[in-house]
């Protein structure tokens, strides 16, 4: 793999862009007929676009010598060239490797100009954990060897829904090994026979495990062989006259062939499919949804959508020439490239099924590869029929409904957000880019005392540039002096960025309080040399009733009241209501965190319940022993230095 870079000597206007083309067209040149992949930089050296080829001159050449008219991807692709200040290039040793880097790289870099899909980690699991007894349990993270996981489910519900399904057939324990340890009689579960009662000794060992044998069978879609298993088993038991055990493993079996029959699928054949999974994509209004429906182990586990982002702005990828394909009329329609965008960047790092049922063709050497990575063969089915045609159906109407659902969420806050620039009365150039911060301060009778700053950009919260400020130094209580820290510290900072260009303020500055509050950011706001017309303070009306809010202004302007049906108000209680949850959220943690010292006590071996009150009465709490050193520690009565280092390591 060899890797090649430009970066071109700092020029200005039309004589700095003839040259950046003359260099580009240099280096384009010296590319060779090697299969590769392309990275474009703007100046600022913001990644615009990677893209793969199967000749990395032909392709990249194509960007350079042709002029992109005619068609809307054209025009985009113009566009795009237009801002290219430099360009990357990796030469792979085929054209899969490419794909593979290609989509890596995308997920990385988040180029401006590519169809991305954001990277989800957080699917679910259902779990069956080492045990003499094991359990079933959801589960969400990093799969180890230790335990058994099934999955990944769509959502939290299929996993939930499927442990439902195994306590009711094959009766397994769902409770926490501690509870599952303490017990001396059973549970609720075990009297509306939901599990077996290992706990206290009402199944045997082996019989327990032949249960969980069964669970996994099943959850790997061995349905007809654990029938033919459960039959023989009902059959032994009835020749040795052990009818009441013969009764239960026939409920078993009728239990199962229930569900079997309710969320079993077929293929054209007749022949169960176990695992695949099912796409489709829907393309309106500038958006996109690809909605992925799960079959795993013969049921199917329900569908999710995915929403990629640059949609509107998407470059017409995996075309070996824009020239050749784009002019010819052949150029992939945006659903194709969703879906193999999504196909892609999804399946990279694992989870290829053996069978994926698509609504639109898509490229069978993008699957190859992805399946070679993965070491599995994969069908790809584009026109099925029967039952697969019916699951394909589902998963189209899905992803339309869910599409249908974005765009009428998104126009409704789109209408919110212009109704509160008009409340307001403000001039705002482009709504999409209209930005407000919001503020609150939550404590419990002034301890662990936090603010917080909620943002809201792009007619949504944009929850990753939210911030939470610890208080200290103040009196406790003093929501006042709390407020001007944490407007202190956010803006101080922020007004030198925004004079070098690096960062911009805010449009609206919220806070959740009258004339108290706006006064305290009043005069954060004369120090700092920010605009007064910024601040907006969110007043309780009279009673303090909801929907008879009035806004406060610090440039003196009147009161503002919004109305009760009012979409500005909306949008107002919408972001006020975030800042005080993340508000109280973040107060409550960081209470716990103080407050939780005791707790923590509990976790050190060779602290018992007497050395453990012995410390919270000479420390006067949790507090007092988490500030306490060694030597304080090793002053009390039990506690040895070497047990004090432990206590002071374990609570630092």
């Amino acid at each position: 793999m060899r890797e090649e870079a430009v970066d071109p000597a700092p020029e200005s206007g039309a004589e700095a862009a003839a040259g950046r083309h003359e260099r580009l067209l240099a280096q384009v040149a010296a590319l060779p007929n090697l299969p590769g992949v392309y990275r474009y930089f703007d100046a600022g050296g913001m990644v615009l676009y990677v893209g793969k080829a199967r000749d990395l001159k032909k392709r990249v050449s194509s960007y350079f010598t042709k002029r992109h008219v005619g068609s809307e991807g054209a025009i985009r692709i113009g566009h795009m060239v237009s801002r290219i200040a430099r360009m990357e290039t990796t030469v792979v040793r085929s054209e899969a490797e490419a794909l593979l880097l290609e989509n890596n790289l995308i997920k990385t870099l988040a180029p401006r100009f590519n169809i991305r899909f954001a990277d989800d980690k957080s699917y679910p699991y259902l779990k069956i954990e080492s045990h003499r007894f094991p359990r079933v349990a959801y589960y969400r993270g990093s799969v180890d060897q230790k335990h058994l996981y099934f999955g990944p489910f769509p959502s939290a519900w299929a996993v939930k829904d499927s442990i439902q399904l195994l306590q009711k057939v094959f009766h397994l324990r769902t409770c926490e090994d501690t509870v599952f340890a303490n017990r001396t009689r059973p549970c609720l579960l075990f009297q509306i026979k939901r599990c077996s009662g290992p706990c206290v000794g009402y199944i045997a060992p082996e019989d327990y495990a032949r249960d969980v044998a069964n669970a996994e069978r099943f959850l790997r879609g061995e349905q007809q062989e654990l029938m033919d298993s459960l039959q023989a088993q009902m059959m032994g038991r009835a020749e040795a006259l052990q009818f009441e055990q013969a009764a239960e493993i026939r409920n078993q079996i009728g239990s199962l062939a229930r569900v079997l029959h309710q969320q079993s699928v077929e293929d054209n054949t007749g022949a169960r499919t176990k695992d695949a999974d099912i796409l489709a994509v829907k393309v309106d209004g500038g958006r996109a949804c690809v909605n992925l429906a799960m079959v795993r182990g013969g049921r199917h586990l329900g569908d999710r959508p995915y929403f990629p982002k640059h949609v509107e702005s998407a470059i017409g990828v995996d075309v070996e020439s824009i020239d050749d394909d784009a002019a010819a009329g052949h150029e992939k329609p945006v659903e194709v490239r969703v879906l193999e965008a999504f196909i892609a960047q999804h399946y990279l790092e694992g989870g290829l099924p053996p069978l994926l049922v698509v609504s639109h063709a898509v490229d069978k050497a993008l699957v190859e590869a992805l399946a070679a990575q993965a070491g599995v063969k994969v069908t790809v089915q584009h026109q099925p029929r029967e039952q697969r045609r019916a699951w394909l159906d589902m998963c189209i109407k899905g992803a339309a409904l869910r599409l249908a659902q974005l765009l009428a969420e998104e126009g409704s806050q789109q209408a919110r957000t212009r109704a509160l620039v008009e409340a307001l009365d403000i001039a705002v150039e482009d709504l999409h880019a209209f930005r407000i911060e919001c503020f609150d301060v939550s404590h419990t009778a002034g301890e662990a005392t936090q603010g917080s700053c909620v943002v809201f950009e792009a007619h949504k919260m944009q929850s990753a540039q939210y911030r939470r400020y610890n208080i200290a130094g103040i009196t406790p209580g003093d929501d006042y002096a709390a407020m001007r820290q944490v407007l202190t510290r956010r803006y101080a900072k922020l007004v030198e960025a925004a004079s070098q260009g690096t960062s911009r303020l805010p449009d609206i500055v919220l806070v959740d309080g009258g004339k108290g509050q706006v006064g305290v950011a009043k005069e954060v706001f004369e120090e700092l040399g920010i605009e007064l017309s910024r601040i907006v303070g969110v007043e309780k009306g009279e009673g303090r009733k909801v929907g008879l809010e009035e806004l406060v202004f610090a440039d003196g302007r009147p009161k503002v009241g919004l109305g009760r049906e009012s979409a500005a108000l909306m949008l107002v209680a919408q972001i006020r209501d975030e800042a005080h949850r993340f508000a109280i959220t973040g107060m409550r943690a960081r209470r716990a965190s103080v407050r939780t010292g005791a707790s923590r006590l509990e976790e050190i071996a060779g602290v018992g319940p007497r050395k453990r009150a012995k410390l919270l009465q000479r420390f006067g709490g949790a507090r007092g022993v988490s500030h306490a050193s060694v030597e304080d520690l090793a002053t009390v009565e039990g506690i040895s230095r070497e047990l004090a280092e432990e206590i002071y390591r374990a609570l630092h």
